[in-house]
């Protein structure tokens, strides 16, 4: 992943506030956060993530555009299953839980992240304030809360999709034995 922190515009404490995952959390805290935390750009096509590594760290999208992929089984091919922007995150799990990625993740456009680790979480957060640590871990419930409601949609469509094609199926008449 490339990466030139010399070309990373200024980044400053009201960009930080615009991302729901710092949302509610005071200046000081954001200040911390930028202070100790430099911002990072990519360029389109830099992996960021990649299904099946380990999980160590986050990003916070300041800037720019990032597409989720995940393997979409016998095709051999990627599914794109998120497009991600300016006050999203990605990867949180690797702050929670960690366990092996459940997605690979690619920047789209030059796009300008905040990396997070559990480490950098617990010393420049949780130590700080715990009010400020549970105000980011409620706002990561809430947006793991609103791609879990999402994927229950998807997987309904999916479900039903999958019965009814089944149902169909059933009803076919049996094709015509062969003849010996």
């Amino acid at each position: 992943m490339s990466r030139d922190h010399r070309k990373v515009p200024s980044i400053h404490v009201g960009l930080l506030r615009d991302n729901r995952l710092f949302r509610g959390m005071d200046d000081a805290t954001l200040e911390r956060l930028l202070k100790d935390l430099p911002p990072e750009l990519v360029q389109p096509g830099d992996m960021l993530m990649a299904e099946g590594d380990i999980a160590t760290y986050m990003f916070a999208i300041l800037t720019g555009e990032l597409e989720v992929l995940t393997h979409g089984g016998g095709e051999n091919a990627d599914v794109r299953v998120a497009l991600l922007g300016p006050g999203d995150w990605v990867g949180e799990m690797g702050i929670i839980d960690v366990q092996p990625r459940s997605a690979t993740v690619r920047a789209l456009a030059p796009s300008v992240l905040m990396r997070l680790t559990a480490a950098n979480v617990k010393e420049l957060i949780q130590d700080h304030d715990l009010a400020q640590y549970a105000r980011m871990m409620v706002n990561i419930a809430r947006g793991m809360g609103r791609r879990l409601r999402v994927a229950d949609r998807l997987i309904a469509q999916s479900s039903a999709a999958v019965a009814k094609q089944y149902v169909l199926e059933s009803m076919r008449p049996p094709p015509p034995p062969k003849a010996e």
